[in-house]
């Protein structure tokens, strides 16, 4: 082992005390957001019936690069915060290459994830405004819990939208976000407007991100006191993240190392714009060279096999219209066991960055991923979730190259949840059932069919 050690922790008092505000960095200004009707520029008060005051402010604050952490939600993030900067030292002597692997792994807490850290924030922002309820929708199931953990600490009320393939993989989530508090709805379901005529419309669908969204749009739109959370997409839930990437920052100064290659999975973009927010600052700056690789999986390619154009946020057509790379809204992908990647579009911020050439992006098939999932667990003893694994076999092959070209690199990656909820999965890849999703091409002409002409 060299001198850096197998964790690299941080003590509460190092940890940030503001949120690094990406949108304030760009080198040019995001494309707006558009009413669909009119094709106008939405402003700050149009998105107020829908999200809390707080998290609108931040959405379109675009000059101020730091926004302070409130001290509530502070003291909530110290219970499981910071979270270790681990040297992956097993897994590089497995692979012997020159390559340093270290990742950022987010899975301490009850939800299992990184979600938790936008969770609390809206949650605190809900609170401070006097509201009662909030409504959300979620995948895999991480952003369900640690909305739930959030709701029930600040005493409000919470409906969750779940993917209707993600709630019969993972049972066990439904029960630990009851446990909190918060009432599970299988979506798309018979409970709302848009969620039967989904149903009408795609009889026997597993549902998506985009479903779920619609549903839980609707329920805050027509509940009085209450407002829709939304755990990834939006420019305000990359501002909570990033609290990652300067953790991140923090710990490797304090050995004087700096990453060359940043990996993370990637579905609605949060936690890979918070893992990559401090060193995408760097090399927009020109005062580093860093790859950022964004991962997805091949059943759901927003970046890699999408169009950059304005579409909806969600399936039901609620939202306004936002410049991102997407598949389309009306797109719905094949059942996934990387439910928290399952959505048809990229948020702006990232697919900016990605559209200008600061970002690169790949896409792997289920096997890959849990291929990679199951060497991780053996040689560094935390069961991955699956989408953390799809970074994970992305910074494998990173490393291989960098064994078979002789180049020692630093390779930092995003490991933002545990695969304990995940065990049907491991047992499908285990068993041999497991199937290759695949994205083909009549799938993806039928989705772009649907981007609205703007």
């Amino acid at each position: 082992m060299s001198d850096i050690p197998y964790k690299i922790y941080l003590d509460e008092n190092e940890m940030p005390q503001a949120w690094l505000n990406l949108q304030a960095c760009l080198p040019e200004p995001l494309d707006p957001m558009l009413n669909p009707q009119t094709k106008q520029p939405v402003s700050a008060a149009d998105m107020e019936p829908v999200f809390c005051h707080e998290a609108v402010l931040q959405e379109f604050n675009t000059t101020d690069k730091f926004i302070p952490i409130p001290q509530s939600v502070r003291d909530f993030y110290v219970m499981y915060r910071p979270s270790p900067l681990v040297r992956a030292y097993n897994l590089e002597k497995y692979l012997q290459t020159p390559a340093e692997i270290y990742y950022k792994f987010e899975g301490t807490n009850t939800s299992g994830s990184h979600k938790l850290n936008s969770a609390v924030a809206q949650a605190y922002f809900a609170k401070q405004q006097g509201l009662t309820s909030l409504t959300t929708e979620t995948g895999a199931g991480q952003w369900g819990t640690a909305l739930s953990m959030a709701c029930g600490f600040y005493d409000l009320k919470l409906t969750v939208f779940m993917v209707k393939v993600s709630s019969e993989q993972k049972p066990y989530r439904k029960a630990v976000m009851e446990t909190y508090g918060a009432k599970v709805i299988p979506s798309p379901s018979e409970t709302t407007q848009i969620g039967r005529q989904i149903l009408r419309e795609h009889p026997g669908t597993g549902g998506s991100l985009g479903c779920a969204v619609s549903e839980a749009m609707e329920v805050a739109l027509h509940t009085e006191n209450c407002r829709y959370a939304l755990g990834s997409v939006m420019n305000h839930v990359i501002l909570h993240q990033t609290i990652i990437g300067l953790e991140c920052q923090k710990a490797m100064q304090k050995y004087d190392i700096y990453p060359d290659v940043v990996v993370g999975c990637i579905g609605g973009g949060s936690n890979f714009g918070g893992l990559i927010a401090p060193f995408a600052v760097d090399k927009i700056a020109g005062e580093r060279e860093v790859r950022l690789l964004a991962v997805e999986p091949a059943s759901c390619p927003s970046l890699t096999r999408g169009k950059f154009a304005y579409d909806f946020g969600d399936t039901g057509r609620m939202t306004p219209l936002m410049k991102m790379y997407t598949l389309g809204s009306g797109f719905i992908p094949s059942p996934s066991h990387a439910g928290g990647l399952r959505y048809h579009g990229m948020n702006p911020i990232v697919s900016k960055l990605y559209n200008m050439g600061y970002i690169d992006a790949v896409s792997y098939s289920q096997l890959k991923v849990f291929e990679a999932a199951k060497l991780f667990a053996r040689l560094e003893g935390y069961l991955p979730a699956p989408e953390s694994s799809h970074a994970i076999r992305a910074a494998i092959d990173e490393a291989v190259k960098c064994r078979e070209k002789g180049e020692k690199k630093r390779i930092l990656v995003g490991v933002t949840g545990t695969g304990y909820f995940d065990l049907a999965a491991y047992q499908a890849y285990n068993s041999g059932s497991m199937e290759d999703g695949q994205l083909s091409e009549e799938e993806l002409r039928s989705g772009l069919a649907g981007v609205p002409k703007v």
